[in-house]
């Protein structure tokens, strides 16, 4: 069975490259035929809203939307439940497939057999 990856996204705009290097390392993963888990806390919670990725630009960078599709297409997006709270971002409000859970679901996923949890 192939190794399982945890990405957490701690950054967002505040720091482009960071949050760029999470999604391109979640996509590539996807693509490469690996299970995702795909985080977004902190600042990165906002690209679970419609229209939000489209927002994000960083030079000679794939657009973060084709990237966050690609997660979404075949791997799991969650954002944090404390983070999306402090955003006023509720379950309705996030793309659909993206979930909103918390620190156990975060814990019994990086605990698993066979997960490297990568944080960017």
């Amino acid at each position: 069975m192939a190794r399982a990856l945890v990405i957490k996204a701690t950054a967002g705009a505040d720091v482009p490259e960071r949050c760029n290097q999470a999604f391109t390392v979640a996509a590539a993963a996807v693509a490469s035929g690996l299970p995702v888990s795909l985080w977004l806390t902190g600042e990165s919670a906002w690209y679970a809203l419609p229209g939000r990725a489209k927002e994000f630009d960083l030079a000679h960078a794939t657009p973060l939307d084709d990237l966050l599709g690609a997660v979404l297409a075949a791997g799991q997006v969650t954002v944090c439940t404390q983070c999306a709270a402090r955003r006023e971002i509720g379950p309705d409000d996030v793309i659909p497939g993206v979930r909103i859970a918390g620190a156990p679901t975060f814990v019994e996923e990086i605990a698993a057999e066979g997960v490297q949890a990568l944080v960017y």
